[in-house]
């Protein structure tokens, strides 16, 4: 498949950039296939694991994200950093990233709970109360791993 090129070339940031904001962006919205053509949004939690370029999520194995995800898997990623303001400047820079891929349901026990508790340790106050949570409620929550196939990032000065 031949994606797009970005319009605005001049404010694309690296790959190397993207991975860095998809590392560090507190939460991002899944935008999957919806009902009557429209596109489905989901402002969601997720984490970006480097070593297989997957960015992993959770949801209910029931409802309409699940219904929907079983008619088509494909999927688009956007997350934005918190933003910088330079020295002296008034507008908030904002880093932002697009990923286009397909999403798989991680059915293996082991390595599915693995992918939640690196999640919960992303936003759980401590290790402790997130590995809680994953004993508690893990085995009913399904474990979504996204492949990247197309990623794109921007700079934007908000001026």
């Amino acid at each position: 498949m031949e994606w797009r090129p970005m319009r605005r070339f001049k404010q694309q940031i690296s790959e190397e950039e993207c991975r860095e904001v998809l590392k560090t962006a507190p939460r991002g919205v899944l935008s999957i296939n919806g009902e009557n053509g429209y596109p489905y949004g989901i402002p969601i939690d997720f984490y970006y694991e480097e070593a297989d370029g997957r960015i992993y999520f959770h949801g209910a194995r029931q409802g309409n994200k699940a219904d929907l995800l079983s008619r088509d898997r494909r999927a688009c990623f956007t997350v934005m950093d918190e933003g910088f303001r330079r020295e002296g400047e008034w507008p908030l820079n904002i880093r932002s990233v697009i990923a286009f891929g397909t999403l798989e349901e991680v059915r293996d026990e082991a390595p599915a709970m693995k992918k939640l508790s690196r999640l919960a340790r992303k936003y759980y106050p401590t290790i402790e109360a997130a590995d809680a949570e994953v004993r508690k409620d893990g085995a009913r929550a399904m474990v979504l791993a996204m492949t990247i196939d197309h990623m794109t990032g921007k700079l934007v000065k908000e001026s």
